[in-house]
């Protein structure tokens, strides 16, 4: 009997886009799939997959093509969105006319005295530049809307300069309390950030590209090859107050993975599926983590026992060092460097195989060669004398010998007819 091989699905990144495009929720999707919408939020996290029957009708559900209303309603959502957008950089000017307008009008109310009417006609006047400004802006707003949105203006680099200048100084805190060491967190970051930068393409239409290298910077962080390093075997120097000390000591006695599910959860402040999807764990586990981590810490600091207290006590550890991280330009150029050198190793590499595997081929035997029987001793026969120098009598024989060779009695010469 025969298995049907299972219905392919597009990657975890992808189901959440297909499910946005055609304007469906978790929720939606969990009503006609008849599953809890935990069970379709792990579905496109990855963390697990549908099988059988669900596979199918999740798989049709993400491939089928929108229908008409699915795509006015996209169309729709796209509309709002750019006039959402629009609305905030206009914002500040709209709320300037609408308070020009409201402090014309109230000063004119309040300050006009009886028989004064050019301070109201000066309200009235203001009143009215304001309502055009106002009129203007929301016709420019109008306009946007019906065209098309605008190209993106920043460059790679300087989207990835944006980034590393929101990102780089939180994650060398938050690496800090991972390790307990200042020059591996500042390593941690930067090696986060060349990856991110050779993977930019990638990360730059990631949902959280914060999430992605912080993700990256906390595997790399928490590698126990880094123990192998000279550099990593002696402790730093402890923080200089003794509440810090005793805080950071604790948390680097946690297992490293309880470590990192208390730093996300209670210090960077994730919810816990998202806690538990960065984890890679489920939402129980990654719960039971921070709870046997809270217990640890408690248990040795009575008084972090609260949330909100230890919440504060990790951002205070973490702000006392002075952890600074390197320019985005030195980051990004040392990300180009080793990119190139690993290329070129592996095209070394790539070459140095190839001229083994063609050296090999010319030198392998192309046929059948059959071994040598091993020698063996043969017993019971003299030993065979070499031939030395004659002697007289065996000189005189040979001379004899020789000279009969032809007319000699001895011999017969066959005769020629």
């Amino acid at each position: 009997m025969t298995q049907s091989p299972a219905t392919p699905l597009p990657a975890p990144g992808e189901r959440r886009r297909l499910r946005e495009d055609r304007s469906l929720t978790q929720a939606d999707v969990a009503t006609r799939l008849g599953v809890s919408r935990a069970t379709v939020r792990s579905w496109e996290s990855g963390r697990s997959a549908p099988r059988g029957s669900k596979r199918e009708a999740y798989a049709r559900l993400l491939t089928a093509e929108p229908t008409q209303a699915q795509a006015q309603a996209q169309a729709q959502a796209q509309a709002q969105a750019q006039v959402n957008a629009r609305q905030e950089e206009i914002a500040p000017e709209l709320v300037g006319a609408g308070t020009g307008a409201g402090t014309g009008t109230g000063a004119a109310r309040e300050a006009r005295p009886a028989g004064r009417e050019e301070r109201s006609t000066g309200g009235r006047k203001r009143s009215a530049r304001a309502g055009e400004r106002t009129a203007r802006a929301l016709e420019r707003l109008a306009e946007d809307a019906d065209s098309d949105p605008p190209e993106p203006s920043l460059t790679p680099a300087q989207a990835f300069d944006a980034l590393y200048a929101f990102c780089a100084p939180a994650l060398v805190r938050q690496a800090y309390l991972l390790t307990g060491r200042r020059e591996l967190a500042r390593e941690s970051v930067e090696r986060a950030f060349q990856q991110a930068w050779y993977r930019w393409p990638e990360v730059a239409v990631d949902r959280d590209p914060a999430g992605w290298v912080r993700a990256t910077a906390y595997e790399y962080a928490l590698s126990p090859w880094h123990r192998l390093r000279p550099r990593y075997r002696h402790p730093e120097a402890p923080p200089a107050g003794a509440a810090d000390r005793a805080l950071l000591d604790v948390l680097l006695e946690l297992p490293p993975v309880y470590r990192r599910t208390l730093l996300l959860y209670d210090g960077v402040g994730l919810g816990l599926p998202e806690t538990a999807a960065e984890t890679e764990a489920s939402t129980p586990a990654a719960a039971n983590r921070v709870l046997h981590a809270r217990e640890a810490v408690a248990r040795r600091l009575p008084e972090l026992a609260s949330p909100e207290a230890l919440h504060w006590r990790l951002a205070e550890l973490a702000s006392a060092e002075r952890l600074r991280a390197a320019k985005p330009l030195t980051v990004r150029w040392y990300g180009e460097r080793r990119a190139q050198q690993w290329t070129r190793a592996a095209i070394a590499f790539t070459v140095l195989l190839i001229g083994v595997t063609a050296l090999t081929l010319d030198t392998a035997p192309d046929h059948y060669e059959a071994p040598l029987s091993p020698p063996e001793t043969i017993h019971g026969l003299p030993p065979r004398a070499a031939p030395g120098p004659l002697s007289a009598a065996e000189l005189r024989l040979r001379a004899r010998l020789r000279s009969q060779e032809v007319s000699g009695p001895e011999r017969m010469v066959p005769e020629i007819r």
